[in-house]
């Protein structure tokens, strides 16, 4: 070994968000770590970095600036040496990152599907015309626009504590959030009922983590081998291939899943107008190892089908 391992005197800072659900994130990889090369928990730091996305919640995405909104202070602290790797949500994840940084690790996925949250609802099918439900998400907006156009959508921004407190003020009746969170953060005792993925397609690289580190740091690089899921790497290299290919951001609504099954994958696209009024879907079944190029024909497939002006529609 040709470098030093973290210690307690000089340990391995960890960037992240400062969300419950960001730090829970956080907490899991410093875990794997310690476990990996047996080492203390204060062999590593957490460094909370607040970012554009956290401070600016009374706004939807798409108006300030999309999905880098949620890395973009984080990334630069990782590129000026402040901080060493950084623990991200991949949902939240442009498919692109900055020039001398690599997002090549992932932790084992956890639950892909959306809960339908709600104090008095047990499902969509409950739901009364003309109730309230709220969502900062453009897909699941879309998605629930498609299968309720009699339900009124208001924005939901905020972490998932913030938005619970929400439902609970009375804002809307219900809303959605990630099982992965909920189970990450063990509430249990929130009131949800998990959304089959042939109902409600997920997000792309919904329930899984992603660790970015300098493209030239080979300490980072070993050390995050040891704890990288194979599997998971390559589902999310479909996923965001597909996405890639459909120059996806928050303005554009876009879910996507790919299953492994022995030596194959089975990947599932989607595509919907903003207003939900319209959806395009894809579903194919390919070797693991061609996933990435897979991802790549059924977007191209996708745009095709969907023609110009497809996504021009804004709410």
């Amino acid at each position: 070994m040709s470098y030093e391992l973290p210690s307690p005197a000089k340990p391995l800072n960890i960037g992240t968000r400062g969300s419950p659900l960001a730090l829970a994130q956080a907490y899991e990889t410093r875990e794997r770590l310690s476990k990996a090369f047996d080492l203390p928990h204060e062999a590593f730091e957490i460094v909370v970095i607040k970012t554009t996305g956290d401070k600016i919640i009374d706004r939807p995405l798409k108006e300030i600036g999309g999905k880098g909104l949620f890395t973009r202070e984080i990334e630069d602290d990782m590129l000026s040496g402040a901080i060493d790797i950084a623990v991200h949500s991949m949902k939240d994840m442009p498919t692109v990152q900055p020039d001398g940084l690599l997002l090549d690790t992932y932790l084992p996925r956890e639950d892909v599907r959306d809960a339908f949250i709600s104090p008095r609802s047990s499902g969509l099918a409950d739901l009364a015309a003309g109730t309230v439900v709220g969502t900062s998400s453009l897909r699941r907006k879309a998605q629930l626009m498609l299968r309720r156009p009699d339900l009124e959508v208001v924005e939901f921004r905020g972490n998932l504590q913030t938005r619970l407190k929400k439902l609970e003020d009375g804002v809307a009746e219900a809303t959605f959030l990630a099982m992965a969170g909920l189970n990450r953060l063990k509430m249990d005792e929130v009131p949800k009922s998990a959304i089959e993925v042939e109902d409600m397609l997920p997000a792309v690289a919904q329930g899984a983590i992603g660790i970015e580190r300098r493209a030239n740091d080979a300490r980072a690089a070993d050390m995050l081998a040891a704890i990288h899921d194979g599997p998971t790497g390559v589902r999310l290299a479909a996923e965001r291939s597909f996405l890639a290919a459909l120059d996806g951001s928050c303005e554009t609504p876009i879910a996507g899943l790919a299953e492994l099954d022995g030596g194959s994958m089975r990947l599932r696209g989607e595509v919907l107008r903003p207003d939900g009024s319209d959806a395009i879907s894809d579903d194919i079944t390919c070797a693991v190892e061609d996933g990435a190029e897979a991802g790549k024909a059924m977007a191209a497939k996708l745009l095709a089908q969907a023609g110009p002006g497809f996504f021009e529609w804004r709410s």
